[in-house]
């Protein structure tokens, strides 16, 4: 009997080779493997060796259209942008060295947070590093314990993230499904806290949330809703505010989260709100408290842009008509897009699998012209496609010259005949 128990409670020898942390990446490994050995340029390793204008760069020595990235109002070139990086640049240096909760708020900080309120016409705004961080601080700390969550199926990966961060009960309903939101918010407890997570526009396909009837949905169940309206800050609404503003919810949504790094130009996140105790996140946020605040010219250039944005109006109509006319130019060639009608500047083209992907996204860079490849899990499961992104500086000769593009690729590919 003591044998056997001594037997037991020894640890077990070892065989063969020790535990490796990194096997569990074996598969992606193969995977990127078998696509470089197939001929195919890793299209998640592209080099901009210079950038040029907000749609141009050169890629591998080639001048280079760019339908790729989020700049969807051209603010990374503008003159006085810049001048304000530069000139913060000067007087502050070139880092904070330190959180915003002690040594790492300057004077931008305070300017951005502004320029924020004056936008969006909150109360409220609070800055965070980056979007990613803004979601991750934002939704971990506004539910707790005993809350719940309830998300788009087809949510954000920060989304996903500030969900885990958390201790809420997590709720997932079917994408853009008013229904299904309902139908779950109605099986929760009617006491319990509750906070609705929703997109104004989804970064993948480029589709818009329904975010009125979702709202009002929410609301019916004393939900609290935060919207993130990344892809819509610029461009969308009377004033540029996001589809929560076109749609007419603003007086219903309780906090709305957003990034620089798209129609602002730099990097950076934020959420405003005009909640009465808003402030009480700086002293409850984990990614706020424990993050090292932005570079000074960071903030600056984020300030300028934000309050040149609330008169472009031009600029966002400009925006508007190059994703109307490349979206109508690409149905019309038999593409299959993520959307029926341009929803954004967001317009996906979707192929069957990984390696059609990859022929059209190299055809295209080869030829000049850089979009994304983009495919499971950024993607809905078992959903390949190449992600265009319009800016309110492509010209229409450009979209013309893009949609030659486009259509020599897709015959040569075999996408479309």
């Amino acid at each position: 009997m003591t044998e056997a128990i001594a037997t037991s409670d020894a640890p077990a020898p070892l065989t063969g080779d020790k535990p490796d942390l990194m096997s569990k990446f074996d598969a992606i490994i193969a995977e990127r493997k078998a696509l470089l050995d197939a001929g195919f340029t890793d299209p998640y390793a592209v080099v901009m060796e210079q950038v040029k204008s907000p749609t141009e760069a050169v890629i591998k020595g080639k001048d280079t259209i760019l339908l790729g990235t989020y700049n969807y109002m051209g603010m990374t070139f503008d003159p006085d942008v810049i001048a304000a990086g530069k000139a913060a640049l000067d007087q502050f240096g070139s880092g904070t060295n330190g959180s915003r909760m002690l040594n790492g708020t300057f004077r931008d900080h305070m300017e951005v947070e502004q320029a924020l309120r004056e936008f969006y016409g909150t109360t409220g705004a609070i800055v965070f590093s980056t979007g990613y961080m803004a979601n991750l601080g934002m939704i971990s700390t506004l539910a707790g314990k005993g809350d719940y969550i309830i998300l788009d199926a087809d949510s954000h990966a920060s989304i996903y993230d500030g969900c885990k961060q958390g201790v809420a009960e997590i709720v997932r309903f079917r994408h853009n499904s008013v229904e299904d939101l309902d139908k779950r918010l109605g099986r929760l407890p009617a006491d319990a806290g509750k906070l609705v997570v929703l997109e104004g526009v989804y970064s993948m396909l480029g589709d818009i949330a329904p975010l009125k009837e979702m709202v009002a949905v929410a609301k019916k169940h004393g939900a609290m809703v935060l919207s993130d309206e990344a892809h819509s800050m610029g461009f969308y609404g009377p004033n540029g505010r996001g589809v929560y503003e076109a749609l007419g919810c603003e007086d219903d949504v309780d906090f709305i989260v957003g990034t620089f790094s798209k129609s602002v130009g730099t990097v950076g996140g934020f959420c405003v709100s005009n909640h009465p105790k808003f402030e009480a996140i700086r002293l409850a946020c984990r990614p706020y408290i424990f993050t090292a605040s932005l570079p000074p010219s960071v903030v600056a250039t984020a300030a300028t842009s934000i309050r040149k944005l609330m008169t472009a109006t031009k600029k966002r109509e400009q925006l508007w008509n190059n994703a109307r006319t490349l979206h109508a130019g690409l149905k019309e060639m038999g593409f299959k897009l993520g959307t029926e009608q341009a929803d954004s500047a967001i317009i996906a083209i979707i192929l069957t699998d990984q390696v059609q992907g990859a022929a059209m996204w190299q055809t295209l860079l080869e030829n000049g012209l850089y979009v994304n490849l983009a495919r499971p899990p950024a993607t809905p499961a078992g959903t390949f496609l190449l992600r265009c992104s319009l800016c309110a500086e492509h010209t229409p000769e450009q979209i013309q010259r893009v949609l030659g593009m486009f259509k020599a690729a897709g015959q040569a590919v075999g996408v479309i005949a």
